[in-house]
């Protein structure tokens, strides 16, 4: 597991680099403005780029993107690039630039990076703007160069970087949920795509070892969590309900949106402004029904499955009974340890360019 527990403390205050001068060709820089120059109030945008990302294929693809990156926003926007030096570097990136007053933080990548920038958007416990009590409101801001690029598909989202650029210089904002999942250290931790326990977690986690064959590593990532899977007894609270016992749970997916694992259609009712999760429990799945029902959990069609059930939440709350802590726990494909967590909605939580 990867800690991100050193992103938690203030930061020492960075500075934007402000050039009259084209972008370094080798992204050697950390920071680098893009385009600068008019006396008027231009808008300053934060590009968070994972050069690593998708193989490398990221830093290849933001490269020939910056013409046309400086052509269409150049004339009314400072351009700032920020490129990631490791894990967690983003979530840094992200909460300076807000407390520097960025107009938008844009995540360039697949859903990991834009995952980091999310987190960037919190600290404490609370949003990094509340800190300050400006009323200044940063928009968070995607162009999807990575492998899933799950979230943007619940938009309808062309996977094509020309079109978020179109987006972003329109500047259209709206408010999107985000939800949050807290542990027994009482640590926070944010998402905005899909959470995930158990199976789906663990497949998630294989995965990311198998990146170099694209979309296609999720498959193999679920076929290899299956050897030596064991569904689990679940404890489960929704909304401060009573406690509700799932058995044989293979799966427990909790949807803010709609996608997830390279175009798997997992929580088909979920929406980003509807105030709660969808909750989609595979309960008794064997290996063999995971294949024969591929298909329907690309398309969405699987609630109508056997052993599939689905409903919304506020929050929800999950815990093992055999106590083995071994069941895993993810959010937006990152790998967060296991059971027990608890999952809430935060309304409105942020405002994104769509």
């Amino acid at each position: 597991m990867i800690s991100c527990a050193a992103a938690i403390a203030p930061m020492a205050k960075l500075s934007f680099i402000r050039a009259e001068q084209p972008l370094a060709p080798d992204l050697a820089a950390d920071r680098t403005v893009v385009g600068a120059g008019a006396t008027s109030r231009r808008r300053e945008i934060v590009f968070v780029v994972n050069p690593r990302g998708a193989n490398g294929r990221t830093g290849k693809e933001w490269k020939k993107l910056l013409p046309y990156l400086r052509s269409r926003l150049g004339s009314d926007c400072n351009i700032f690039e920020s490129l990631t030096s490791g894990p967690c570097h983003g979530i840094d990136i992200t909460r300076e630039a807000i407390r520097e007053g960025a107009d938008a933080v844009i995540a360039v990548g697949g859903d990991g990076t834009l995952h980091e920038v999310v987190n960037g958007f919190f600290w404490g416990g609370k949003p990094v703007s509340d800190h300050d009590q400006s009323g200044h409101t940063t928009a968070l801001g995607l162009i999807p160069l990575g492998t899933g690029s799950d979230f943007s598909r619940t938009f309808g989202w062309k996977n094509d970087p020309r079109d978020a650029i179109e987006r972003i210089s329109r500047g259209i904002r709206s408010r999107i949920d985000a939800g949050v999942i807290t542990g027994e250290s009482g640590d926070s931790h944010y998402f905005i795509n899909v959470a995930d326990v158990h199976l789906s977690a663990k497949a998630g986690y294989y995965a990311s070892r198998y990146k170099k064959f694209g979309n296609f590593c999720y498959v193999i990532g679920a076929l290899q969590a299956f050897f030596g899977h064991h569904n689990q007894d679940l404890r489960i609270k929704v909304d401060d309900g009573d406690w509700e016992v799932y058995s044989q749970v293979t799966a427990l997916c909790i949807g803010n949106a709609k996608y997830f694992g390279g175009g798997m259609k997992i929580t088909p009712n979920a929406l980003p402004s509807s105030r709660n999760f969808e909750v989609v429990v595979l309960q008794d799945f064997k290996w063999y029904d995971f294949i024969l029902n591929l298909h329907k959990l690309y398309n969405g069609t699987h609630l109508s499955v056997e052993n599939v059930s689905s409903r919304s939440a506020c929050t929800i709350e999950v815990e093992e009974i055999a106590g083995s802590r071994s069941i895993f726990v993810q959010s937006d494909g990152e790998y967060l340890g296991y059971l027990p967590r608890k999952f809430s909605i935060l309304p409105g939580a942020i405002e994104m360019i769509s």
